[in-house]
């Protein structure tokens, strides 16, 4: 699909009386908006022009139907009364702390590579938590991040195995937005770790995918690898390409070239 044909079906897909769109040709940005307080999103086509090279339409739609979720969300929304509906999200390290309107939003450091911030279940979608948020409902960030580590432990996770070239690759990708959230459990971690016969590889390519890779020689760097680089570039909100490997309760980004890795300084 080409960018011309994307703008059309997003830009029809919000011709409700109650959006509207604008189109920044320069940037290729498509921004839509409620017309009730301008509330919008901005969505840059050429990203979703690549992910539509590889995925197809299906890309596309997914765009949409996430965006709608979010800008049908027009209750005022409280931490107060929702502490079992806060959770942990893993982002990049360089994903913005602020929001369009500059608030702040809370986030703790986790990797060289990534940082954890914070959410409220809203069903279809989730607003991020941000310093306003937390000072009304009187917390403290401690506090929420203990509510959403406590909240995570609730999730199941049932991995799907895979087996190549002699390794063992898991994979979770429940549909919940908070796969990539299960990283931060800690006894799942410590369980996997027991069960792998190798070398116990971590990949947190998107925030919905999951991955655990029990390495057990050369070639399967060569899969994880290309395992890390296409979820990364097919993520709808990508976190990193690099791998970790877990030791001792710790997790240590690497760079996998080939048949070699390397530790990153």
């Amino acid at each position: 699909m080409e960018l011309q044909q994307i703008r059309r079906m997003v830009t029809e897909a919000f011709e409700e009386e109650h959006y509207t769109t604008y189109f920044d040709r320069e940037k290729s940005v498509l921004r839509i908006e409620r017309k009730q307080d301008r509330t919008g999103v901005d969505l840059g086509l050429n990203p979703l022009v690549a992910k539509a090279k590889r995925r197809g339409v299906i890309a596309v739609e997914e765009t949409i139907e996430y965006i709608k979720a979010v800008l049908e969300q027009t209750e005022p929304v409280s931490l107060v009364g929702n502490e079992q509906k806060v959770l942990p999200v893993i982002r990049a390290k360089s994903f913005a702390d602020e929001t369009k309107d500059g608030k702040r939003i809370i986030s703790t450091p986790h990797t060289g590579e990534t940082k954890i911030m914070y959410a409220l279940d809203l069903g279809a979608t989730y607003r991020l938590i941000d310093e306003d948020l937390v000072e009304q409902a009187g917390w403290t960030t401690e506090h929420l991040s203990e509510a959403a580590r406590f909240n995570l432990k609730s999730l199941e996770a049932p991995f799907k195995v895979d087996e190549v070239a002699g390794n063992v690759f898991y994979f979770l990708s429940t549909g919940d937005g908070y796969e990539a959230s299960r990283v931060l459990n800690k006894q799942l971690l410590a369980d996997y770790a027991d069960k792998v016969t190798g070398e116990f590889s971590i990949g947190i390519p998107h925030q919905d995918v999951l991955i655990f890779a029990d390495i057990r020689n050369d070639a399967g760097y060569d899969v994880l690898q290309q395992l890390m680089f296409d979820f990364f570039t097919n993520g709808r909100v990508p976190v990193t390409a690099l791998p970790f490997l877990y030791e001792d309760g710790n997790l240590e980004p690497v760079f996998v070239l080939a048949k070699n890795k390397h530790p990153k300084p």
